[in-house]
């Protein structure tokens, strides 16, 4: 399978998944459910425009959160694999397996959530999905989630404070074009050879009727518990972030994807050291 093949794949795992009942987060109901008795009204509008930093929420409190959310959202999906992984009891979208696509929807679910908890904007607009963003944060995120190396990297240097600032002075179509598409794209195949593995694994598991559910459900228990434990500590790594650590990420990312770096590459990091070296208002 080709680089493009791979990652073409991915793209459509994700845009079918996304299409799935539950998989949609309503960022603003989900901020309020979570964080709203515990705000005064103003505050509340902050939470719903900002997200839970800006409205005062502590930076423990937020992990903590989203830890208590992961285990949550673990065991729902340990009891749909269970489901899916009875013989017979699986229904294909397309070509993509039922627990495959079942998977991905948690999996997707979860980092819109963890994302909101962490301050990040709306990833739907009019019942709609950023197919822009899809393309470039969420398969990120799956990226980390997976242990992609180098994802963990580039969702932290891309994702602070200096960084926002740099990007907003580089052309959009070169962002997402030139910069972070290539690293994406990479991602996206990368997460397309660990995807077949596990796939296999559990193919092999519904060879044996009702023993093959309890093995898809383990799977999917251990695996989700990891791959949200790395999407929120990496995430909460972003919430103060130093030029430090900005330097150890882009060490990361040219050590693991050497081949997507190029001048608009360079520029970009460039940018970000210009932001450290401005002087603190």
């Amino acid at each position: 399978m080709t680089f493009n093949e791979e990652s073409s794949n991915v793209e459509l795992i994700i845009a079918n998944a996304l299409k799935l009942p539950g998989v949609k987060v309503d960022r603003k109901k989900f901020l309020v459910e979570k964080f709203g008795n515990k705000l005064s009204s103003d505050k509340i509008a902050t939470l719903i425009d900002k997200g839970p930093l800006e409205a005062g929420i502590s930076t423990d409190k937020i992990y903590r959160m989203a830890s208590s959310h992961i285990d949550k959202r673990t065991l729902q999906s340990s009891s749909a694999s269970f489901v899916a992984g009875l013989p017979g009891g699986a229904t294909v979208f397309a070509t993509i397996p039922a627990d495959t696509l079942q998977f991905f929807g948690v999996t997707l679910r979860l980092s819109q959530e963890l994302a909101y908890l962490f301050g990040y904007e709306d990833f739907w607009e009019d019942e709609e999905i950023d197919l822009e963003r899809v393309r470039s944060e969420l398969i990120l995120f799956l990226g980390v989630m997976f242990g992609v190396g180098g994802a963990a990297a580039t969702l932290k240097v891309i994702s602070s404070k200096m960084a926002q600032q740099a990007l907003k002075k580089l052309p959009r179509k070169a962002l997402t074009k030139t910069i972070i598409y290539p690293i994406v794209k990479k991602i996206a195949t990368l997460i397309g050879a660990k995807m077949t593995k596990d796939t296999f694994a559990r193919g092999v598991s519904k060879i044996i009727p009702v023993v093959g559910g309890v093995v898809s459900g383990g799977l999917s228990y251990t695996s989700m518990k990891k791959m949200g434990k790395r999407l929120r500590d990496t995430m909460y790594e972003t919430l103060d972030y130093s030029r430090q650590d900005f330097q150890q990420d882009m060490n990361d990312i040219k050590k693991e994807m050497p081949d997507v770096i190029d001048a608009e590459f360079e520029e970009l990091e460039d940018q970000i050291e210009d932001e450290f070296n401005q002087p603190k208002s």
